[in-house]
C-alpha cells in the first residue's frame, strides 16, 4: 500500500474501564504522522497487582516511531485520561496539549516527576483549532463530571473525525461548560468520517440526569443528619464537592476537607478560573474544634483506596477525626467496576461502628458523568457519522455499543486495544494487531507485565516462601545443616513437628546423597534443595511454597 491512509489503534482504553490512550495516525504506511489523545493510568488490586502503584498503558509501539510523533492531546484531567503524563513523557518527549485547567493538572504532575512544565501547551476551546502535521485539532467543550472537559474534532485529509472522550449530555452541569446540540449540529453538518465515542453506561437505559437534581436530596439528607456527616466523592468531581458543600452551609454545619486530591482539584479550579464561588471551609485543626453535629467532613477515597481519608477513618483515625455510633457516611459516587470489595470493606467496618451509611443504590445521591444509552443514540443522531467506533468500556460495552450504532443505522465495528483500523475507506478495517502489555508502576521502577515480579509475588501471597541457606567448605562438604527460613507458611507439621527442623534434617540428608558432580554445580544444587524443600513442604503441610536458595562456599 503505497496511499495515504487514516488510522486508529488504542493503546489503553479499549477493552477495559481506564488507561485511555489512543493513537491517530496518518500518511503513506511507515511514515505516516502521529497523534496520542489521552495518556491514563489504571489503578492496582491485591488480587491481580500486589504492591504495584499504578497501571501504565504499553506506549512501546509508538516510542519506537516519537520522531514521527506530534503530540499528545489531553481531553481532561481525570486520572485514567491524564495520570501517565509526568510517568511517560520522557519516553515520548513532545508537546502536550490540553485546556487551562487540564494544562494545570498536568503542569503539576510534571512538577511531580520532575520535569519542566514548558512541553505543556494551553490551547482555547473550540472553534480554535491546532495544527499538528496532517491534523487539525479542536477541543471542544462537553459536560462530564470534572471542569473543561473535552471531546476532540480531528480534521485530516481524509476526512473529520470526532473523539468524544468522557461525555454526558447536561444542560446544567454546575461546574464546567453545559452540552451544547448547536455546536454539534455545527460541527457533524458537512459530514464526519468516524465517530470515536465513550460507551461506559451502554447498558444504562434509562435517560441521564443533570448534575443540578441531585441537589435537594442532599441538602435534605444533610439537614436531616444529627450528628457528624462525612461524605465522599470522586476528588475531581469539583461540581459534586460544591454541591456537597452548599448543603453542608444550608445545614448550618462548618465544612472541612480532609484529602490532598480534592485540595488540589478545589485549588486548580479556582487558579484558572473554572470555580470562583465554592463555600468556605476550615482547616482539619479548626474542624477538631467544632460540635460534630455542626460539622461537614469531604473525604477522598470514594473507590475504597486504602490510603485516602475514607478509608482511614474505616480503619480508625484520619488526621484526628475518628466517627461514633450515629454518625452519617455519604457515598455520593458509583463504585467502579473491580472495586466492590474494598468499597464494602469499608461500609462494613463503619457499620461496626454504628454508622449510618448511606450508598447510592436510589441514585438520589450520584449522577454519573458518562452518557446512558439514551445519550448515546442522541449523540449518534447529532453526528450522523459515516461509521461509529466505540472506545473506553469492557469488551462487553464495545459490543453493545457497536450493535447499538447498527440499530440506528450506523456502520461500526470494535477495535480493542492493539489493532489498527483503517478509517480511510468508506468501511472500517483491522489490517494489524500488535500485542500491547501493561507497564507496572513500582515505587519508582517501570516494569512490564512480562517481567514476572508481580506474578512472583502472587505465587509468594498463595504458596509462601522458604529461604534456605546452604555452607559449603573448600570440599565441597556440607558445614552443618542447611539453615531455612520460612515466610506465609505453619510453623508446625500436621505432625505438630517445628517445620523448619523438618526442613533442615530432610535437606540435610538430601545433600548428603548428591553426586560430586552435582555438588560442584550451582545451579543444579539449586535445583536439587528447591525441589527436596517443596517436597517437605508438601508431605509435612500440604503446601508446595516457593523457594529460594543461597548457596555460599569458603575457599
Amino acid at each position: 500500500m503505497s496511499e495515504n491512509h487514516l488510522i486508529y489503534m488504542p493503546l489503553g482504553g479499549a477493552g477495559e474501564i481506564g488507561l485511555n490512550s489512543y493513537v491517530y495516525g496518518y500518511g503513506i504506511p511507515e511514515k505516516e504522522r502521529f497523534i496520542i489523545v489521552d495518556l491514563g493510568v489504571s489503578f492496582p488490586d491485591m488480587e491481580t497487582t500486589p504492591g504495584v502503584d499504578l497501571i501504565l498503558p504499553d506506549i512501546t509501539w509508538i516510542r519506537e516511531r516519537r520522531d514521527r510523533l506530534e503530540g499528545i492531546l489531553i481531553t481532561h484531567a481525570h486520572e485514567d485520561h491524564i495520570g501517565a503524563v509526568g510517568h511517560l513523557w520522557e519516553e515520548l518527549r513532545v508537546p502536550v496539549y490540553c485546556r487551562a485547567f487540564t494544562a494545570h493538572i498536568a503542569r503539576l504532575k510534571m512538577n511531580d516527576a520532575l520535569l519542566s512544565e514548558n512541553s505543556v501547551r494551553t490551547v482555547k476551546a473550540w472553534p480554535k483549532m491546532t495544527k499538528l502535521g496532517p491534523f487539525e485539532v479542536g477541543f471542544v467543550p462537553v459536560s462530564h463530571s470534572i471542569p473543561e472537559s473535552s471531546s476532540l474534532v480531528i480534521d485530516t485529509p481524509a476526512g473529520r473525525i470526532v473523539h468524544t472522550g468522557d461525555f454526558k449530555i447536561d444542560k446544567t452541569p454546575g461546574v464546567g461548560e453545559p452540552f451544547d446540540r448547536k455546536v454539534w449540529h455545527d460541527i457533524s453538518k458537512d459530514g464526519v468520517k468516524a465517530l470515536i465515542c465513550d460507551s461506559t453506561n451502554v447498558f444504562s437505559k434509562q435517560e441521564g440526569r443533570s448534575e443540578a437534581s441531585i441537589s435537594m436530596p442532599l441538602e435534605d439528607l444533610i439537614e436531616n443528619a444529627k450528628r457528624l456527616v462525612v461524605a465522599t466523592t470522586f476528588g475531581s468531581n469539583v461540581a459534586r464537592l460544591k454541591t456537597l458543600a452548599e448543603a453542608g452551609v444550608k445545614a448550618g454545619r462548618s465544612v472541612c476537607l480532609l484529602g490532598r486530591a480534592m485540595r488540589r482539584m478545589i485549588d486548580a479550579s479556582v487558579d484558572t478560573g473554572v470555580l470562583s464561588d465554592f463555600p468556605s471551609l476550615i482547616s482539619p485543626e479548626d474542624a477538631l474544634q467544632v460540635p460534630r453535629e455542626n460539622l461537614l467532613l469531604l473525604a477522598t477515597g470514594s473507590q475504597g483506596e486504602r490510603r485516602a481519608a475514607t478509608a482511614q477513618l474505616a480503619n480508625g483515625k484520619y488526621r484526628g477525626f475518628s466517627l461514633q455510633e450515629g454518625d452519617l457516611f455519604i457515598f455520593s459516587s458509583k463504585t467502579i467496576p473491580g472495586n466492590e470489595k474494598g468499597v464494602s470493606r469499608i461500609i462494613n467496618q463503619f457499620s461496626e461502628m454504628g454508622v449510618d451509611v448511606v450508598e447510592d443504590e436510589s441514585g438520589l445521591y450520584h449522577v454519573s458523568g458518562h452518557a446512558n444509552r439514551p445519550d448515546l443514540k442522541e449523540m449518534h443522531k447529532i453526528i450522523q457519522p459515516q461509521f461509529l467506533i466505540p472506545m473506553h468500556g469492557e469488551h462487553r460495552h464495545l459490543r453493545e455499543h457497536s450493535k447499538l450504532a447498527s440499530e440506528n443505522g450506523l456502520a461500526s465495528i470494535v477495535c480493542p486495544n492493539g489493532n489498527f483500523l483503517n478509517l480511510s475507506s468508506n468501511e472500517p478495517k483491522i489490517f494489524n494487531k500488535i500485542e500491547v502489555g501493561r507497564v507496572f508502576l513500582d515505587g519508582s521502577s517501570k516494569v512490564t507485565s512480562t517481567d514476572g515480579i508481580v506474578r512472583d509475588r502472587i505465587r509468594m501471597a498463595v504458596n509462601g516462601l522458604v529461604v534456605v541457606s546452604v555452607l559449603l567448605d573448600e570440599n565441597d562438604d556440607l558445614i552443618g545443616d542447611p539453615w531455612c527460613e520460612t515466610k506465609g507458611l505453619p510453623i508446625v507439621t500436621n505432625s505438630n513437628a517445628p517445620l523448619v527442623d523438618c526442613l533442615e534434617e530432610d535437606l540435610s540428608q538430601l545433600i548428603g546423597r548428591i553426586e560430586p558432580d552435582v555438588l560442584l554445580d550451582n545451579e543444579q544444587l539449586e535445583e536439587v534443595v528447591r525441589r527436596g524443600a517443596r517436597h517437605t513442604c508438601k508431605s509435612e503441610i500440604g503446601k508446595k511454597p516457593e523457594v529460594s536458595v543461597v548457596i555460599s562456599r569458603l575457599v
